[in-house]
């Protein structure tokens, strides 16, 4: 599903009323008969109803919505229009005159602020649905209008915002007060996300508790004319990477991965990737470990090969000695300073595609001139701090982005930034943030599962920029199966790792949904 920028959402509405010849205000009524289903869904008619719209847009369907309720027999819904500079947009003009001229069997309050206002009254058992700005907002909010948003953040009320919370961007807000902004509980956004739902601070700072997309219908053509850098990855994006297999096939024609991974103290990293990898469809997999891992991997994963290193306790060489497809290096190799220099020797020489997670990346920021000698295509898994070390600390995750969009450029490096929507950097720019996972996921070896499922399809033989996001996308969804029978309390890492293989098979088997662009992500 592509991200658009709101200057693209103005110009895919005015496709939409041109190819399907309606006016704009139809696809107003359609969009506010669309939230007002929900909101009907969620709420009784005798629950009270505080409107607040604004001189816009986003005020004429929070008005539609408010006229919609009443027709079916919302008793107490209040209404309250921001009109202080005395001009309406021509749609919100008119949405306020048709909610006005419902008549006098139907009481309407209503109220419209051209000057001093007086807060209504507001509770934790009111509903209040914000309409003052939507995406088509342009200069943070100002003056009254955050007297307003701070008033209904403090009420406790349940707040639900139409399109955006008010005075929020659709893209950045890294210098944008968090608190100036109306705090949503629930965002009905329309047919795709905005950028900036994906940022970790518009949670933090309770922005934004949770969205839903609401399909309205807006024309296709025009979405698949425009381009984006942004994706929001689904299944039917992942699944023509997945292909059944040939029934004459042998586990070489699935590849051979090198895992280079584990020390004294951290073999579970190791145990816990190899799983991952065979799970996840490679042919062989070979674990290249500390000399003292031996035992523990071939007992806890006997389908993987087991390669010791010289060194006892942690590696100490990482010479690629036979023809595999991929190496796959960090998962608790340690730091030591040993380990740094063989790790210096391996990007120096390696011809194979690269893989980078965890200790590798912690052994990189401690000598940070390795990162020059990662390969072309190079994939890194970084979480927050690992990221961080590597490029510097950042003040934000909207700033993470940024910088993890130019270094991936400058070094010509795939980087899969972990987090709640995993976002995958590619050297073009291009972002693409995952869909699926859970906050159960949050648990050791997790990380150590993700760099497996990745490596066992670049064995297969897709490039590093299908195996980074493919397997971004199966990690998530396996823990979300795993999730449901274990609870977000309860999943570890091995939960994760036993349940790819159903992951693998739900994308397989799950039909295309005929009538929505499938994006390639090749």
């Amino acid at each position: 599903m592509k991200i658009f920028t709101s200057e693209n959402i103005r110009l895919i509405d005015s496709a939409t009323c041109e190819s399907q010849n309606i006016t704009s205000f139809d696809l107003m009524e359609r969009a506010a008969q669309a939230v007002s289903c929900e909101l009907i869904s969620m709420f009784l008619p005798d629950r009270r109803i505080v409107v607040i719209a604004g001189p816009g847009n986003n005020g004429g369907d929070a008005l539609t919505v408010a006229r919609m309720l009443i027709e079916q027999g919302y008793k107490k819904v209040e209404v309250f229009l921001f009109n202080v500079k005395k001009k309406l947009s021509h749609d919100c003009e008119e949405a306020r005159n048709r909610l006005l001229a419902l008549g006098e069997e139907v009481t309407v309050d209503f109220t419209e602020i051209q000057r001093e206002f007086t807060p209504p009254y507001l509770s934790k058992n009111d509903v209040v649905v914000d309409g003052l700005f939507g995406s088509g907002l342009r200069q943070p909010l100002a003056g009254g209008f955050v007297a307003v948003a701070r008033y209904i953040n403090e009420s406790g009320a349940y707040v639900i915002s139409i399109d955006m919370p008010s005075g929020m961007f659709g893209e950045w807000n890294d210098n944008v007060t968090r608190r100036d902004m109306v705090h949503a509980n629930l965002t009905f956004t329309f047919q795709f996300p905005r950028l900036s739902f994906f940022f970790e601070e518009n949670y933090k700072q309770e922005v934004l508790s949770d969205w839903k997309l609401i399909d309205i219908d807006l024309d296709r053509n025009k979405m698949k004319e425009l381009q984006t850098d942004y994706i929001f990855v689904e299944s039917r994006n992942v699944r023509p990477l997945l292909t059944s297999r040939n029934k004459f096939a042998g586990k070489r024609n699935f590849g051979s991965a090198l895992l280079i991974a584990g020390s004294t103290g951290m073999m579970g990293a190791a145990v816990m990737c190899a799983r991952a990898t065979l799970r996840s469809g490679a042919g062989l997999v070979t674990v290249h470990s500390a000399h003292r891992g031996l035992e523990i991997v071939q007992t806890a994963v006997p389908e993987a090969m087991f390669e010791p290193d010289k060194g006892e306790h942690f590696i100490i060489d990482m010479t690629v000695h036979h023809d595999h497809q991929v190496v796959a290096i960090g998962p608790g190799i340690g730091t030591q300073e040993a380990t740094i220099d063989a790790l210096e020797v391996l990007l120096k020489t390696s011809k194979q595609r690269l893989l980078l997670d965890a200790d590798a990346l912690n052994c990189i920021s401690k000598r940070p001139a390795l990162l020059t000698m990662l390969p072309p295509k190079t994939i890194i898994t970084p979480h927050v701090g690992e990221f961080d070390r590597l490029f510097g600390e950042q003040k934000s995750s909207e700033a993470r982005l940024r910088k993890a969009i130019e270094v991936a450029k400058y070094y010509n490096i795939i980087i899969v930034l972990k987090g709640h929507y995993t976002a995958t950097i590619r050297p073009t720019g291009k972002v693409y943030f995952n869909s699926t996972g859970n906050p159960g996921m949050a648990t050791a070896g997790a990380g150590d599962v993700l760099t497996g499922v990745i490596a066992a399809f670049l064995a297969q033989g897709l490039l590093p920029e299908q195996a980074a996001t493919l397997g971004a996308y199966i990690h998530g969804l396996a823990g979300d199966l795993a999730v449901a029978e274990t609870g977000e309390y309860g999943l570890m890492a091995s939960d994760i790792a036993n349940n790819i293989g159903v992951a693998i098979r739900h994308i397989i088997e799950r039909k295309s949904i005929p009538s929505e662009e499938v994006i390639n992500i090749n």
